[in-house]
């Protein structure tokens, strides 16, 4: 595989640092936190203007036809500054499910709205028996007269309290936990019977708990084939896995970088402590530690085009195993060298650590995709 990047790609990294280094600093990372939604509408308008939000999708509908690679890169820019804004939920998670499973008119009536900045969507999939298990769901969704009736609990819906636009996951069929009956519903948040909590992560983003009571919904809300929308879930959730890779890698790469200044610039016995070989050793570990997840987020970007399915689930599980080992080990030696001051909240390291602990668990901890690979036989 070819890991090196080509001049389009070069100058779209270039451009969204020098936007992200200017917009997004950590005190105004902080303010941010507190703006309506938990996010900088002025910089989504931002990341709208420079073509971001259409980045994925296809020339066709309005976007600009970027590859994995394209959304790696926007990612891993990401990470680096802990950027707050829904990008992954919105363009990576829900675009790729309208890429799927949408039709020419649905795909018209919403990816323009997302690419001009002025629609942000969630994905409700998760309840609370659910775990990791995307075809556990007990929300339903009955015939009523043309068009349905929706409800149940979705449980951390990640920027759902601020969406303009959800997609759920719902049961038409079958029982629970069958791969056969599982479809997908476009459903308005200001809907009689629609109820969201929302509340901040650990990490300081946003998510809500959603509850849907007897939602009528019409017949064009369906999204995607009815009771067959089960794959389609499963090969959105690869590829937001491994646009969430790319995002650690930015996020491991700052956090090492913080670390490594912090050595150089903390006095302890009148020299810097970064003179201490042993205190060495542990920056070049988690250098290598870096290095390694970032292989890995490229081997999963690559593996988002794989037709195979397992083939293609087997390689990202691969890679989150990874990531996730990688995030542990260099968030908790960043958060050791730093001392105790490393989890204060005036201190970076400790935000990082907190955004990649949150990563580890999103989409499927380490046991999951483990499970996941040794299941599929390996790597082929």
């Amino acid at each position: 595989m070819d890991f090196d990047l080509t001049d389009e790609q070069r100058m779209l990294q270039d451009s969204l640092q020098r936007l992200l280094a200017e917009r997004c600093s950590f005190e105004q990372r902080l303010a941010s936190r507190d703006e309506p939604g938990g996010y900088s509408r002025a910089l989504w308008s931002r990341h709208a203007e420079m073509g971001l939000l259409g980045l994925p999708f296809a020339e066709g509908d309005g976007g600009l036809g970027g590859g994995p690679v394209e959304t790696l890169i926007v990612m891993q820019a990401l990470g680096r500054v802990l950027a707050l804004e829904p990008y992954l939920p919105t363009v990576v998670l829900c675009g790729a499910l309208l890429r799927e499973a949408g039709s020419p008119a649905q795909r018209d009536a919403q990816v323009g709205a997302i690419v001009a900045g002025e629609r942000t969507l969630a994905f409700a999939s998760a309840e609370s028996q659910s775990r990791d298990d995307l075809a556990d769901v007990t929300t339903r969704a009955e015939r009523d007269g043309e068009g349905w009736r929706l409800s149940g609990t979705k449980r951390f819906v990640l920027a759902g309290d601020s969406a303009d636009l959800l997609i759920v996951s719902a049961r038409t069929h079958g029982e629970v936990r069958d791969r056969d009956g599982v479809s997908l519903f476009l459903v308005d948040p200001g809907a009689a019977g629609v109820t969201r909590r929302g509340y901040r992560t650990q990490d300081h983003q946003r998510a809500a708990d959603i509850r849907f009571d007897a939602v009528r919904l019409d017949a064009d809300a369906s999204l995607g084939p009815e009771g067959a929308a089960l794959p389609l879930i499963e090969r959105a959730v690869d590829t937001a896995t491994a646009a969430l890779c790319a995002e650690a890698v930015g996020a491991m790469e700052r956090l090492h970088e913080i670390t490594v200044e912090y050595l150089t610039m903390r006095k302890q016995f009148g020299v810097a402590i970064g003179s201490f070989q042993a205190l060495q050793h542990r920056a070049v570990d988690m250098l290598v530690a870096v290095e390694q997840a970032r292989s890995m987020a490229f081997y999963a970007a690559m593996m988002c085009s794989e037709p195979d399915a397992a083939e293609r689930g087997r390689a990202i599980s691969a890679a989150k195993v990874q990531i996730n080992k990688s995030a542990r080990f260099v968030g908790q030696e960043a958060i050791q060298l730093h001392g105790g001051i490393g989890m204060t909240e005036e201190c970076q390291a400790g935000h990082y650590f907190r955004r990649l602990s949150v990563i580890e668990m999103l989409f499927g901890d380490t046991a999951h995709h483990l499970r996941r690979v040794a299941a599929g036989g390996g790597l082929s």
